[in-house]
C-alpha cells in the first residue's frame, strides 16, 4: 500500500468516524515524519457552521502541562531552581498553610518540585475529584462561567474541599493542584506573570504565533478561524467565552494549533530548547496505570506491553488532546477529538485507526542528490 493510499484511508476513517458518532463534533489530526516523508493534517466536523480546518485553534487542555514543566527544566538549567527544591521555599504563607495534611502530620514542606512535576505530591485533584459533600469543582466553573478563577484560588478550594492521598514521593496521583502550585513557583522565580513566561520562553523563540494562553494573554496572529468548540460529552463549550476555565492556569489552559505544537514537539525531541541531559530526567517514568508512565510533565504511552514499536511520548488533555512522538516509527502524532467522552477512545482510535497503518508505511527513498 503507498503512502497516498495510506493517508486517504486513515482520513476516510476519521472523516466517517465523525459523521456517524453524533458526540463529535470537531475533530482534528496531524502526522508527521521525516523519516517517511509525510505531513498530513486532517480536520473533519464544524464549528457553529464553519468546516473544521488544520489550522483552526482549539484548547489543548492538559497537553499544555508539558509547556510548564519545560520552562521549569529551563530554569533549572539557568540554575534558578533545582528539581529537589522544596516548594515552601518559592510559595506565600497562606498557600502553604495545611496544603499537605495526611493522617495528621503536615508534609508541606518535604514536597519537592519535581513531585509536583511527576505527579508524586500526594495532593488532591481539584479538577477531577468530587468532595464527600457539596459540588465537585468542575460542576463550580459550569454553573458560573463568567467567574474568573485565579490559581490560588482553585488551591485553596483544593485546601477546603478535598484531602491528600499519601506522603509525597510514596506514589503517583494526578493532580491539576500541583500544577497550578508550579505556575505559581515560576512567577515567584522569574518575577513575572506565568503567561508572560509561557510567551517569552516557549512561544516567541518557537514561532508558535498561533498559541496562547486563553483568558490570560492573545496571540502574535489571531487565526482566520474560530477557537474549535470543547465538548464536555452533551455539553457545548465556547472556551473564549467561559472566563472560569481561567482556573485551568498552568496545568492546561493554552489554546494552540497543531503546527505550532509540532513545531514545539521537534524542537523538544531534538534538544533545541534544553539538553538532552535534562529531557532524559523528565523521562525517568513511574506507572501511573496500564499502558501509561509519567515522568516531569511527560506522559508515556504503552499500546503494546511486549514491544517499544507503538510506545509514545508527550502529553494527553481530558478533551481527547495529544501531543505524541512515537521515536521507533520516527511520527508524531498531534490533534484532539475536542470531547472528554474520548479521552480514552480516542487513543484506541488512534492505535487502531492511525499508528498502525502507519507502520506500514515506507520511509523515504533516498536520491543520489540527497546523499
Amino acid at each position: 500500500m503507498s503512502n497516498e493510499m495510506i493517508r486517504s484511508e486513515i482520513e476516510s476513517n476519521l472523516k466517517a468516524k465523525v459523521a456517524s458518532d453524533p458526540r463529535l463534533h470537531n475533530v482534528y489530526l496531524l502526522i508527521h515524519s521525516d523519516k517517511l516523508d509525510i505531513h498530513w493534517t486532517i480536520a473533519a466536523g464544524n464549528t457553529d457552521g464553519a468546516t473544521a480546518n488544520p489550522n483552526q485553534p482549539y484548547h489543548t487542555a492538559s497537553v499544555g502541562k508539558v509547556f510548564t514543566a519545560v520552562i521549569v527544566s529551563i530554569l533549572a538549567e539557568k540554575g534558578l531552581v533545582t528539581f529537589e527544591d522544596p516548594i515552601a521555599n518559592y510559595l506565600p504563607t497562606e498557600i502553604r498553610k495545611d496544603l499537605h495534611i495526611w493522617k495528621g502530620k503536615d508534609y508541606t514542606n518535604e514536597i519537592q518540585i519535581k513531585h509536583l512535576l511527576n505527579n508524586t505530591s500526594g495532593l488532591p485533584d481539584f479538577f477531577e475529584e468530587k468532595p464527600k459533600r457539596g459540588k465537585g469543582f468542575l460542576e463550580e466553573i459550569l454553573e458560573d462561567s463568567s467567574r474568573y478563577w485565579t490559581p490560588q484560588e482553585t488551591i485553596q478550594w483544593s485546601k477546603k474541599h478535598l484531602q491528600p492521598r499519601f506522603e509525597p514521593g510514596k506514589r503517583v496521583h494526578y493532580t491539576d493542584t500541583g500544577y497550578n502550585l508550579l505556575g505559581l513557583v515560576i512567577e515567584k522565580v522569574t518575577a513575572k506573570p506565568y503567561h508572560e513566561v509561557l510567551h517569552d520562553y516557549i512561544f516567541k523563540p518557537l514561532q508558535m504565533n498561533y498559541s496562547y494562553l486563553s483568558q490570560y494573554s492573545k496571540p502574535v496572529i489571531k487565526s482566520e478561524h474560530p477557537v474549535a468548540h470543547l465538548y464536555l460529552d452533551g455539553i457545548k463549550i465556547n472556551v473564549e467565552n467561559y472566563r472560569s476555565f481561567s482556573s485551568f492556569y498552568s496545568g492546561g489552559q493554552t489554546v494552540s494549533t497543531m503546527e505550532d505544537q509540532l513545531r514545539f514537539m521537534k524542537a523538544l525531541v531534538y534538544n533545541q530548547m534544553i539538553k538532552k541531559e535534562t529531557l532524559e530526567i523528565m523521562q525517568q517514568w513511574n506507572n501511573m496505570r496500564i499502558g501509561m508512565d509519567y515522568g516531569y510533565g511527560l506522559m508515556q504511552m504503552r499500546f503494546l506491553p511486549f514491544t517499544q514499536k507503538y510506545t509514545g511520548w508527550g502529553h494527553l488533555g481530558a478533551s481527547g488532546s495529544y501531543m505524541l512522538y512515537f521515536p521507533n516509527l520516527e511520527v508524531y502524532l498531534i490533534g484532539s477529538f475536542n470531547q472528554t467522552a474520548y479521552q480514552a477512545k480516542g487513543m484506541n482510535y488512534l492505535f487502531f485507526h492511525v499508528l498502525r497503518k502507519l507502520a506500514k508505511a515506507k520511509p523515504r527513498e533516498v536520491s543520489n542528490i540527497d546523499k
